[in-house]
């Protein structure tokens, strides 16, 4: 008896579900990476081997070649409360309104003096545009807005605070610029912080590299 010849069929395959799922998952990367953080300006800093990464909530001060000095409060969940104390401190006479709209800001790069008549204006100067934060042996300013941030922190661990504070400075900049940022830090007894680079292979036969070459065998 012959055998019955099944007749073959295209298979199709609904890819509809597939495509949706494949649309799902990247609206979520999307929504949830997080963008690298701003930059007030650009700025070379030196290069170094290190490859320790950066906290997501830093306090990072940024230092241009021309030697202008600049603040970004990354933490925003102490941010308002630091505006507000240096507010107090320093007598600023700032309202709710425009301490509200202070905190919305991302970089601080004007003497506080001049914070008042900025926040009347009604758009923002440009980082390019700002003189930065004085920081001479005339006036360092720096040091009342580490004063500020050390008031806030206060009851917290401070080896905390320290892992959050990070100095870029371009690699053209004078040592005298950093050494102020520096002495601001320490009238306010904080001498650990990180310096931000740029990673780079570590050198071959440099006793780095011998010690890593020891350490992987």
């Amino acid at each position: 008896m012959p055998k019955v010849k099944i007749p073959r069929k295209s298979t199709t395959i609904d890819m509809t579900a597939m495509c949706d799922v494949a649309f799902l998952l990247l609206s979520f990367f999307i929504l949830a990476t997080k963008q690298k953080p701003p930059e007030v300006l650009a700025v070379t800093p030196p290069n170094s081997v290190s490859s320790k990464a950066a906290p997501e909530k830093s306090i990072l001060v940024t230092l241009t070649k021309e030697g202008k000095v600049f603040l970004m409060l990354g933490d925003e969940t102490k941010k308002a409360d630091i505006l507000s104390n240096i507010n107090a401190v320093k007598g600023l006479n700032l309202s709710a309104g425009e301490l509200a709209k202070w905190n919305k800001t991302q970089f601080i790069g004007m003497p506080l003096n001049q914070i008042k008549g900025s926040l009347s204006r009604e758009v923002e100067i440009p980082a390019s545009k700002l003189p930065g934060i004085p920081c001479d042996s005339v006036n360092n300013e720096m040091i009342d807005w580490m004063k500020s941030i050390t008031n806030v922190y206060a009851g917290t661990d401070q080896r905390q605070l320290q892992e959050m504070l990070l100095i870029k400075g371009d690699n053209s900049a004078l040592y005298p610029a950093f050494k102020k940022v520096k002495e601001a830090f320490k009238k306010n007894e904080i001498y650990k912080f990180r310096i931000v680079t740029n990673g780079e292979a570590v050198p071959v036969g440099s006793e780095l590299y011998l010690d890593q070459s020891k350490a992987g065998n």
